[in-house]
């Protein structure tokens, strides 16, 4: 039986595309003189940002995170915007009694203004950011943390979210797994991780469940 739904935040839970590619641009732009593909980008969602700088420049990657960082929390409320459908499920679900989290591979501070931005914080019990886990997605420690602390075991819960990156990380725990079809990656790509659903909404979890 189903008793937690752990979300991915950035794609998921709330729309932060457009930031995630402006910051991206900026640094490697700025700092690096790449003009990189937005697919090629995009293909880095959910993969926590140091390990994407030490691609492009390993020997600069921190100075590279700090710049993403400061650039992203500037430019962080002109960009963010939010899903339509999301906080009507988030209560729906929470008022069917289950337990909520998010397990982010962004950090805790910039996790919280995003939510916050939209007064989502208050919906969920936990929330798992790089800080809390010595291994990150698509390794299954971040699921199997928030499970631990929302005492549920990994079969009794349903990581969602919109990249392979969160499918895997469910999977690695042994979570059921969800993929949002409002992705912005490339939604063939991550089927071939064969996610247990597939939603449009948030709601549809209910359903399913």
């Amino acid at each position: 039986m189903i008793k937690a739904i752990l979300f991915d935040l950035d794609g998921t839970i709330i729309d932060t595309n457009e930031l995630i590619l402006t910051s991206f641009n900026y640094v490697l732009n700025n700092y690096l003189g790449l003009n990189i593909r937005k697919e090629e980008i995009v293909e880095s969602f959910g993969i926590p940002l140091k390990d994407v700088m030490d691609h492009y420049a390993k020997e600069r990657a921190e100075e590279l995170v700090d710049e993403y960082i400061r650039y992203s929390l500037e430019s962080h409320d002109k960009y963010i915007k939010s899903y339509d459908h999301v906080e009507e499920g988030l209560l729906k679900l929470k008022n069917k009694g289950f337990k909520l989290a998010i397990v982010t591979s962004k950090r805790r501070g910039t996790a919280l203004r995003g939510l916050n931005c939209f007064d989502l914080e208050k919906y969920f019990d936990v929330i798992i950011t790089p800080e809390d886990s010595k291994k990150h997605k698509p390794d299954g420690e971040p699921v199997l943390k928030a499970c631990e602390v929302l005492k549920v075991k990994p079969e009794e819960t349903i990581m969602v979210g919109d990249s392979h990156n969160d499918i895997l990380c469910g999977k690695n725990a042994g979570s059921k797994t969800c993929l949002v079809n409002y992705t912005a990656l490339n939604v063939e790509k991550i089927k071939t991780h064969n996610p247990d659903f597939i939603i449009d909404k948030i709601e549809d979890l209910i359903e399913l469940i």
